[in-house]
C-alpha cells in the first residue's frame, strides 16, 4: 500500500477527518469526533512517515522490526512510526490502524460512540 492509499484507507472509517498541523507540528492527522487514531508527518526529513497506536505487545513486537520504531514524544502512549508504509505488509497495515481507529472510538464517550455506530449505520443502509 503505498501513501496514498493508506490515507484513503484512514478516512474512510465512520466519522474520520483529516487535519493538516502547520508548522512546526507539520502532521496530517487522522481523528475521529477529536480522538486522533493515526497521523503522517509532512515535512522533510520524515516526509511521509506513518504513525498509529498500538497495543502494548505490539509495540514491543513491532519496534524490533526493521523499519519501525517508537513515535517521537508518543512511544510512551505505544505509538510506533513505519519508515516507509510501502515496505509494510498492507493487510497488517489496514489491522494495525482499524485496531487505533478502534481505540479511540473506545475513549470517546458513550453518547458519542451510539451517534457514530447508528451515523455508519445508516451510511451503510444507504449503499
Amino acid at each position: 500500500m503505498d501513501t496514498d492509499g493508506l490515507k484513503a484507507w484512514c478516512a474512510g472509517f465512520p466519522g474520520a477527518q483529516a487535519k493538516l498541523l502547520p508548522a512546526p507540528s507539520n502532521v496530517l492527522l487522522y481523528q475521529v469526533l477529536g480522538k486522533q487514531f493515526a497521523y503522517f508527518k509532512t515535512s522533510e526529513p520524515e516526509r511521509w512517515r506513518f504513525s498509529v497506536r498500538v497495543t502494548p505487545d505490539r509495540f514491543l513486537e513491532l519496534t524490533d522490526v526493521p523499519g519501525v520504531k517508537p513515535a517521537r514524544y508518543m512511544a510512551r502512549f505505544h505509538w510506533v512510526t513505519i519508515v516507509d508504509v510501502a515496505a509494510f505488509d498492507e493487510d497488517y497495515l489496514r489491522e494495525l490502524v482499524a485496531w487505533s481507529y478502534r481505540r479511540a472510538v473506545d475513549a470517546l464517550p458513550k453518547g458519542q460512540q451510539a451517534r457514530l455506530a447508528k451515523a455508519a449505520q445508516a451510511a451503510r443502509d444507504d449503499v
